[in-house]
């Protein structure tokens, strides 16, 4: 489904009057997201104690919310207050419609992984994990199947410059010329598969995780304190990574539930008797709005449920500069005797 209608109802006036209050939001959005998620990624990978499969699959997560951020949101935007309509020529308006709706599956597609890879952790704890070379492949495929998914989007993106007619503007929607039902279809499909169903995976997960934990805290009564203690703290430490993943999923998908509603009804409704032609606009970029503050959330729920993740940052670099101090020393007094 297409990101604005196309603006000739009456309802844009009211929507660009409102210029100065949505753009700053905007902007608020993406500076918090770019920076939040930039320092996700850095801190991950900088720190070699944290590259695992988990982490992996996190920092997917936060190249989605990047790419969303720097590539969809400025650009949309300004396409939703401008009253020349696009601005951005054929191939970016191709280029922003596809990955938008690409960084979506990924995301989803992601939260799905995590959640598959907490069951294999908690199930199989001495199994060995999967190496970097596993991650790279499966961070490949969930890309490339996005962008499999988002072929409809990509298909019926049409782009029309309007100045022929003589009108000033320019038009990128989506166009399903006499196939309506194909499209109600379409956007059924992504109602479904972004909301239910990285939900329902994360309960499925939730209930198998719940169940091996509890089986391991019966069988840990008969064990000596030493090892209750240690399954205790292992329990902990594995449960508290999962709400990491369950607080992700649900900000994801109550984010873009409003959007997902919103173009099903116009799909429906295309005399605009439900949301009225007065509101569509205002009710469009508002969701549109809340959902590209999905990228704003995960930076948060990493740092709210891992102490160290704030003041890694702080301290490491101070510790490093002391060993280097201290290490100086010792060489030179080598040097010295």
């Amino acid at each position: 489904p297409s990101l604005f209608p196309v603006p000739t109802f009456s309802g844009f006036d009211l929507l660009f009057s409102l210029k100065l209050l949505f753009i700053p939001l905007y902007s608020v959005v993406v500076l918090i997201a770019c920076s939040g998620n930039l320092l996700l990624l850095f801190l991950i990978w900088y720190n070699k104690k944290r590259h695992n499969t988990t982490n992996f699959l996190i920092s997917n997560l936060a190249l989605v919310d990047l790419v969303m951020c720097v590539f969809c949101v400025p650009l949309t935007a300004s396409y939703a207050f401008d009253r020349r309509g696009w601005v951005f020529g054929y191939h970016m308006c191709h280029f922003v419609t596809v990955m938008q709706s690409t960084a979506v599956y990924a995301a989803v597609l992601s939260l799905m992984a995590i959640a598959v890879d907490r069951y294999i952790v908690v199930a199989y704890p001495i199994r060995k994990r999967v190496g970097c070379q596993f991650c790279c492949c499966l961070v490949m495929l969930i890309w490339l199947s996005s962008l499999a998914l988002s072929t409809p989007t990509a298909l019926h993106t049409v782009y029309l410059d309007l100045h022929a007619a003589g009108l000033d503007m320019a038009v990128c929607e989506e166009f399903w010329d006499g196939q309506e039902q194909g499209r109600l279809i379409y956007s059924c499909f992504i109602l479904f598969f972004s909301y239910f169903v990285p939900l329902a995976a994360v309960s499925i997960s939730y209930c198998a995780i719940s169940c091996h934990l509890k089986r391991r805290t019966t069988s840990s009564l008969t064990a000596c304190p030493e090892l209750r203690c240690a399954r205790a703290a292992w329990s902990r430490r594995r449960r508290k990574t999962f709400y990491l993943l369950l607080v992700s999923v649900l900000c994801f998908a109550f984010s873009w539930l409003p959007l997902q509603v919103v173009n099903l009804i116009r799909d429906l409704d295309t005399d605009f008797s439900i949301l009225g032609k007065n509101y569509i606009n205002v009710i469009q970029v508002s969701a549109h709005l809340l959902a590209m503050s999905s990228a704003c959330y995960n930076p948060f729920i990493y740092a709210s449920l891992h102490n160290k993740f704030l003041s890694y940052l702080c301290l490491n670099p101070l510790t490093r500069r002391r060993g280097t101090e201290k290490h100086g020393v010792s060489l030179s007094c080598k040097m010295v005797f």
